[in-house]
């Protein structure tokens, strides 16, 4: 079965699910085959232990310790000499000219030269939370959870340095501890709540519309066609829309960007290693059969990619397949570019007051999209376990619960989600999704990633074979993707 639908700006096609192939494949640095491990689990707290996990016997973390990988180039030199010198340039006036952030730039400095020597530089629990936020229930439970996720790596004799410590726990953790240096929670701070990557995300928004006025002019057309043709592209665009992630391609780089994701739609067909869209689909017509859903959007990049989310869930609620929609948003600026609640919601603003006369599309949507946010339609949440390392399986009973009562479909968005998923662990790339996430997540979940990251599952094996050939880096640059879907947990 093809599900196609020519676009302005290029014809996309989706193709039918193939049988899953059990293999292992070597990788620079590691084999990525389970193997039962007692270093694997981030545990929040007791009450995870009766939960749901997955089927297979965990295998180990990938930690930052092998040159070659990206996790080590990452956590050795992406982070210090492209990131934070990113954020340095980007926030420089305030950092050097304004006497309100002194402080955080001397905190800042300090940050920077702990990760040049990311390989002896250990690990440290955060800093206490002041006397007058000792009271407030929401702080004291955020700075406890971080320190039961660091108490395995930093209370020993030895604690973890940054490449020790297990890449997504020391990852998180770097920008938590980036929020420190900016004293990002404390009303009293001169520099509260201030976002580090506001300027970034901005000219991700700024950027975007070009790529998304012919995009969005199809949009409101899909709800009037069948689930398999219009809830699969609308699908797709989200998949792809993940490429363009502004910790990898910067919004201010020289690519001619409509170009580019015109390119990605056009190749997006042979660079699926695995493709679930088929079933999503036919569970899509289930819902809309049934009256329509409370679907939830597990959010990842601000910019184009939060505008394709937004896409998808504007024709989810034009094609009445969902009566709701919840976007899961970031609790603090994190990975650059990952979208909070504000972001959301500047990023509808800013298209409804898009000039007509030359973007009338993503002007007609944003005013739209106003519409569902003033309606109820769409919700907007935050919550701090979308910004910490832990596993998926080991998401806070009270989040679990809501979305195991009220959710039916959770569409799970970008990398960084991904590899929470899977725990960031060394799972074989066959390991079946089922096995992996269905047998623990709370509901119906659909998994849309562009591969930024030597982690995986549930992939074909001459699939991959063929990635492998074809693309030294096809594991972390966003060129090939996955769609996986699973009914979810029964317990």
């Amino acid at each position: 079965m093809r599900l196609s639908l020519a676009l302005a700006v290029t014809a996309v096609s989706v193709f039918a699910n193939t049988g899953t192939l059990a293999f292992t494949i070597q990788m620079p640095g590691a084999v990525l085959a389970a193997e039962k491990s007692t270093s694997t689990s981030l545990n929040m707290s007791s009450e995870t232990s009766m939960i749901p996990k997955p089927n297979l016997p965990l295998p180990k973390p990938l930690l930052s310790l092998t040159p070659g990988t990206w996790a080590y180039d990452t956590m050795s030199r992406r982070i210090d000499s492209e990131i934070l010198e990113r954020t340095f340039q980007e926030n420089k006036e305030e950092y050097l000219n304004d006497e309100k952030f002194a402080i955080a730039y001397q905190k800042f400095q300090a940050l920077r030269n702990d990760l040049q020597g990311a390989a002896t530089s250990p690990l440290r629990h955060l800093d206490p939370l002041p006397d007058h936020m000792a009271d407030d229930p929401a702080s004291v439970r955020e700075y406890n959870e971080w320190k039961q996720i660091l108490s395995p790596y930093v209370d020993k004799d030895e604690p973890d340095t940054w490449l020790t410590a297990p890449w997504m726990a020391a990852e998180f953790y770097l920008y938590r501890r980036l929020m420190e240096t900016l004293d990002y929670f404390n009303p009293e701070s001169s520099t509260y709540m201030y976002d580090p990557f506001a300027k970034q995300k901005r000219a991700g928004l700024d950027t975007s519309v070009a790529t998304a006025e012919p995009i969005l002019s199809q949009i409101k057309d899909l709800g009037k066609k069948d689930v398999k043709d219009g809830f699969a592209l609308a699908a797709a665009f989200a998949l792809w829309g993940n490429k363009m992630d502004l910790s990898i391609w910067p919004a201010d780089g020289k690519d001619d960007v409509p170009e580019m994701f015109q390119k990605i739609l056009a190749s997006a067909n042979d660079n699926l290693l695995h493709d679930d869209t088929t079933t999503l689909v036919r569970y899509g017509q289930k819902l809309l059969d049934n009256g329509g859903a409370q679907i939830d959007i597990v959010v990842d990049n601000a910019g184009f990619e939060l505008i394709m989310d937004l896409a998808l869930a504007d024709y989810l609620i034009d094609s009445g397949v969902a009566k709701t929609v919840r976007f899961q948003l970031k609790s603090h600026p994190t990975f650059v570019s990952d979208a909070l609640e504000k972001d959301l919601r500047e990023h509808v603003e800013f298209y409804a007051n898009i000039a007509e006369e030359e973007y009338s599309s993503c002007k007609e949507a944003g005013s739209r999209w106003q519409g569902y946010l003033s309606s109820g339609k769409w919700v907007c949440n935050e919550n701090s376990f979308w910004v910490q390392p832990p596993p998926m399986w080991e998401m806070p009973s009270d989040l679990r619960n809501d979305m195991k009562s009220r959710c039916d479909l959770a569409f799970v968005k970008g990398d960084a989600n991904y590899r929470r998923l899977l725990g960031d662990l060394e799972w074989d790339f066959s390991a079946p999704f089922e096995d992996v996430v269905g047998n623990y997540f709370p509901c119906p979940v659909c998994a849309l990633r562009t591969l930024k990251a030597e982690v995986g599952c549930g992939m074909e094996k001459e699939k991959v074979e063929n990635a492998m050939k074809v693309d030294d880096n096809w594991s972390t640059n966003g060129r090939f993707g996955v769609v996986h879907f699973s009914m979810g947990s029964k317990e």
